[in-house]
């Protein structure tokens, strides 16, 4: 904490939660950090972070981006809020992939209904442990706040942002009969009256076999990305020609097969009590060259100067707020409380 980001804005310093100080103190072969009442820099004895130096921080009229989640509970979030509207100063959290480009042509897709109405979508998490021994703070939930918390807050988000708040109906985890971690975890969360959206972590993998998939369900197709930070899209649909074009538009240079052309009679088609018309059935693929690490400093760089260009103007209509650090936490909470009533004993 404390720490200032050169070339940035004279009132930016960084704050550092959990890994990010362990790793920084590592490098620099220093102790982990905290930041005193009285705004010095002094080392903390683990190197876990939290609202306390967040809000140290606003006191003294610094800028804060923390690391995911926001805050372990609700009233530490409110308390981070309310130094920051005080002090006039931003405190949000890094839910970094609203600034992915991707993330904009979903919800193009969404809003636009190019291939319909949405129905249903998933994430999976297939996630690594290799690196996370039984002692991590990560299992610790008096650190991290569990699975949901610590990790599932990127994804409440993004569907938040393409679909609005929605309400968690369900929710189960898993216990690790060997050592009694929280290994993995799942809810289904309803947004408006029709779409069910089902998020699985599991930290299980090794490295080499670390994977994510998301995908959504619309009227006349479906679509898929991949990895934690998506780079690659997958659509299978059918299509008019406006539907064709449409859908080329948004992702420009995209790799287009048609699987099959319809013509005639073959052209009417039906779901949901509806009628279609069919021109094509296709396979579209698009990102293939993007390297996700690339893409990962493009979006945090994105993030940094949409939050700094807001600390010049007020009036600037930011991608993340304040409020998204909440509401995903609130999400995460909710989860994490209904999966804890069902959990059942491990066999050991």
């Amino acid at each position: 904490m404390g720490e200032a980001l050169p070339d940035l804005h004279p009132g930016c310093d960084r704050v550092l939660r959990g890994d990010d100080n362990r790793r920084l103190a590592d490098r620099l072969g220093k102790p982990p950090r905290q930041v005193r009442e009285d705004g010095r820099v002094l080392p903390h004895p683990d190197g876990v972070m939290g609202h306390q130096q967040a809000a140290a921080a606003l006191r003294h009229g610094k800028h804060v981006l923390v690391e995911k989640p926001l805050a372990m509970n609700l009233q530490q979030a409110d308390e981070m809020l309310a130094l920051a509207r005080e002090k006039d100063r931003f405190c949000v959290a890094n839910l970094m992939q609203r600034y992915n480009p991707l993330y904009e042509k979903i919800g193009t897709l969404i809003r636009e209904k190019i291939l319909g109405e949405l129905l249903h979508a998933y994430f999976e998490n297939y996630a690594a442990d290799e690196g996370l021994a039984p002692e991590h703070w990560f299992w610790d939930p008096e650190k991290s706040g569990g699975i949901f918390i610590e990790h599932g807050v990127h994804f409440f988000d993004m569907f938040a942002g393409w679909l609005g708040e929605g309400n968690v109906v369900a929710a189960q985890r898993t216990i690790r009969p060997t050592t009694g971690v929280e290994e993995q975890v799942q809810c289904t969360v309803r947004y408006g009256p029709t779409v069910l959206v089902n998020y699985y972590h599991g930290f299980t993998q090794p490295n080499r076999m670390d994977r994510q998939e998301m995908r959504f369900l619309f009227e006349r197709g479906d679509v898929t990305l991949h990895e934690w930070i998506p780079t690659r899209v997958r659509i299978h649909a059918i299509a008019d020609e406006k539907g064709t074009r449409d859908l080329c538009e948004l992702f420009p240079g995209v790799a287009l097969d048609v699987r099959q052309w319809y013509h005639g009679a073959e052209r009417s088609a039906k779901a949901r009590h509806q009628s279609l018309d069919v021109y094509q059935q296709l396979d579209l693929r698009y990102g293939d060259e993007t390297f996700k690490m690339h893409n990962y400093g493009l979006i945090l760089r994105n993030l940094f100067a949409d939050q700094i260009a807001w600390t010049k103007d007020h009036s600037r209509q930011r991608k993340i707020t304040e409020e998204n650090g909440r509401t995903s936490l609130a999400t995460a909470l909710e989860a994490t409380r209904l999966a804890r009533q069902e959990t059942p004993t491990p066999n050991r």
